[in-house]
């Protein structure tokens, strides 16, 4: 019975159909074998085709754990990308580091979401990249369109956002094992101890304000890894060089508090102090961006010049000290 439901979907309205035939000697699951012949899926993706009924081997509804064999006729029908909802392209200025056909890289400014969340329907970079990529729509789903890593709202520096799906399976890749290396720079209240030094701590959700993020020692958290070397001690403050190993949200804006060194500026994770400028919250940049292309696997790296108020912070902090 599900399985005449699902065929009956199969194929229908416009979308791409993909014909395979599976070749090797040994049995194979269908998922597995299904994303080294799409490299533009991922396996979550092609799991999810599988589930809706669009891949059928030698006629017959296949499931994820089918085993291939020796001459099986696979089919796999892509149907045409959901439309977003309620997301308008917006003309935006976009500091554009580099650009071809597979990817983009900016140099984000503060005071922009990356993607669109309650409260944040409008002006996020999303609106603007729909604006400035037309090819972008569909791409990793209908709220975060070729997304694949997030800054921060206030948190500048580089960005990169893919402008396929394929392109966008591979970097999501490289940031998920460590090929892909991203480096910041910050400045924080007081002066740690040592040049250069490690903090492991698991985040997760803060138990009492449900609204940060905090070093958790329960099973809620997640592990997260943050290096960080010393740059230059300015009196009460430190200019700080950061490399994430893993990239939870407002890692370094956690662990730095946690560790008793806010970042400066920081409007949640921060002491209540008076600033010597007026900020557009935390002084957090995304100075650096190593990656391979996607298409042929060169290694570019990227670099975001400091926004105005952050050289105007550190000529101020330089003059007092």
């Amino acid at each position: 019975m599900i399985e005449d439901e699902l065929s009956t979907a199969f194929g229908e309205g416009e979308g791409e159909m993909f014909q395979f035939c599976y070749s090797k000697p040994l049995p194979m699951r269908l998922d597995r074998w299904l994303v080294t012949q799409r490299s533009d899926q991922s396996r979550a993706r092609i799991q999810k085709f599988i589930d809706a009924g669009f891949v059928r081997v030698n006629g017959h509804i296949g499931r994820a754990k089918t085993p291939l064999r020796n001459g099986d006729q696979v089919q796999l029908w892509l149907p045409p990308p959901e439309p977003l909802p309620y997301l308008q392209p917006e003309e935006m200025e976009l500091e554009v580091l580099f650009e071809d056909k597979h990817l983009i890289v900016l140099n984000k400014s503060a005071g922009i979401a990356v993607h669109p969340a309650p409260g944040h329907r409008r002006g996020t970079l999303v609106n603007g990249l729909l604006h400035h990529c037309k090819n972008l729509p569909g791409i990793s789903g209908k709220l975060r369109p070729g997304i694949v890593h997030r800054l921060d709202k206030d948190t500048t520096g580089c960005i990169v956002v893919a402008k396929t799906q394929e392109a966008l399976v591979k970097l999501q890749e490289q940031i998920q094992k460590r090929i892909a290396s991203r480096n910041y720079l910050g400045v924080v209240h007081g002066v740690p101890k040592g040049d250069q030094g490690t903090i492991l701590g698991a985040i997760g959700r803060h138990p009492v304000d449900r609204k940060k993020y905090a070093v958790v020692d329960d099973e809620s958290g997640r592990f997260a890894c943050t290096h960080w070397e010393m740059i230059e001690r300015l009196g009460d403050y430190s200019l700080l060089s950061f490399k994430l190993d893993t990239g939870r949200t407002h890692q370094i804006r956690v662990h730095c508090a946690n560790q008793g060194y806010p970042i400066l500026g920081d409007p949640i994770y921060s002491r209540c102090k008076k600033l010597p400028i007026d900020l557009n919250g935390q002084v957090l940049h995304a100075v650096r961006l190593g990656l391979n292309h996607p298409s042929t696997n060169q290694r570019m790296v990227f670099e975001a010049p400091l926004p105005q108020v952050f050289e105007q912070l550190l000529c101020i902090l330089k003059r007092r000290n």
